[in-house]
């Protein structure tokens, strides 16, 4: 569909839940996919897709639920980002896509009225204020990041590969797959620019990639993807510090020979399991938590029921994993044992070069 909207009523909002499902246009995907979920299967019935942008790999819902965000993961020129009022069964465009002031962006956040993007190509981070109708409003700044890593191929230079707040609100993390680090910022809430308060050093060349917090706030993962492993560091919001506490290898003993690249954390909502996704072996790991920073305990490893798992998301029940399996083209999902914290698969949809789902 031209111009990023669906055909349907775009005066109402979403009648029952929704999924937002990103993809790589780039690689025969769609764009962006409204999916109507079962609540009682988790079933995604795909109802519309949107494909204003390039590339819509990763999706951010703000305003509850009012408005959707997707940056287009492309190094060919100044990345974008795409914003959208959520409709009936599908996506209304809220003016043009704007600048975001970097090249490959694959990450974006929300925090302080800011949207908040990560740039993998330009190793660089921005904030750009949203008007009172979702949309971009202007004010960009942008913090580029130094430094560079040991490995030849993938560090010559910083790659910020995600952006997020942290539970508190008053910080910024921006991980950084180039530069083997963490940096933690503080936003002006006037201005909206990002000043730089710590780095934090992570083993060399492990090429970090996506951090998720525990929901009590003072622990954080870290997934690397140039090495399978896990970081586990203290956080502490009052004075803005991540400390790495330990490291759990993520490498698969049935993988051998298979270079493994871990994309994801995710963890459950009551704070007792983390799930990673690996790609390259493309499996699941599930680990239990102990709540005070101690080694995560692995429980289960599984395939992930495709190809090249991107990323995971729960659905707001918390009893069901979804995973984007990019280049078997399908979302995946799990049903969660909420004792145990097994998977076991329950259903799968297709959807080309699959790369993000979000939940409204």
């Amino acid at each position: 569909m031209d111009g990023g909207a669906s055909t349907t009523d775009q005066g109402d909002r979403p009648r029952g839940p929704r999924a937002y499902i990103g993809s790589f246009t780039t690689g025969g995907g769609h764009g962006i996919t409204t999916a109507a979920v079962d609540p009682a299967t988790g079933a995604l019935t795909p109802l519309a897709t949107a494909n204003g942008i390039v590339n819509p790999a990763c999706l951010a819902l703000g305003g509850g639920g009012r408005f959707l965000y997707a940056v287009s993961d492309s190094d060919d020129g100044e990345g974008v980002v795409a914003a959208y009022r959520t409709a009936a069964d599908g996506l209304v465009p809220l003016g043009r896509p704007a600048p975001v002031g970097g090249r490959g962006p694959t990450h974006l956040g929300l925090a302080g009225g800011r949207l908040l993007t990560a740039h993998y190509a330009s190793g660089s981070v921005s904030s750009l204020r949203l008007g009172a109708d979702g949309s971009p409003a202007g004010d960009l700044c942008v913090l580029a990041h130094e430094g560079a890593g040991p490995d030849p191929d993938r560090q010559t230079g910083p790659h910020a590969h995600q952006v997020l707040a942290d539970p508190s609100g008053r910080w910024i993390l921006s991980v950084d797959l180039g530069t083997d680090s963490v940096r933690v910022c503080a936003l002006d809430p006037a201005t909206g620019a990002l000043r730089l308060h710590a780095e934090t050093a992570l083993p060399a060349g492990s090429g970090p990639r996506h951090l998720v917090f525990a929901p009590g706030g003072g622990t954080a993962y870290v997934v690397h993807e140039l090495e399978p492993l896990l970081t586990v560091c203290r956080w502490d919001a009052a004075t803005g510090r991540l400390d790495p506490a330990g490291g759990v290898p993520l490498a698969s003993p049935e993988a051998a020979g298979v270079r493994e690249y871990p994309s994801v954390g995710l963890v459950s909502g009551d704070g007792r399991f983390l799930r990673v996704a690996v790609r390259g072996s493309n499996v699941l790991h599930t680990f239990a938590l102990s709540g005070d920073a101690g080694e995560p305990r692995h429980v289960q490893t599984l395939p992930c029921g495709g190809s090249w798992p991107r990323d995971l998301a729960a659905d707001p029940s918390g009893r069901r994993v979804y995973v984007s399996n990019e280049w078997s083209g399908d979302v995946t999902w799990f049903e969660a044992d909420s004792r145990t914290g097994r998977l076991s698969r329950s259903g799968q949809v297709e959807v080309p070069a699959a790369a993000c789902v979000v939940f409204a």
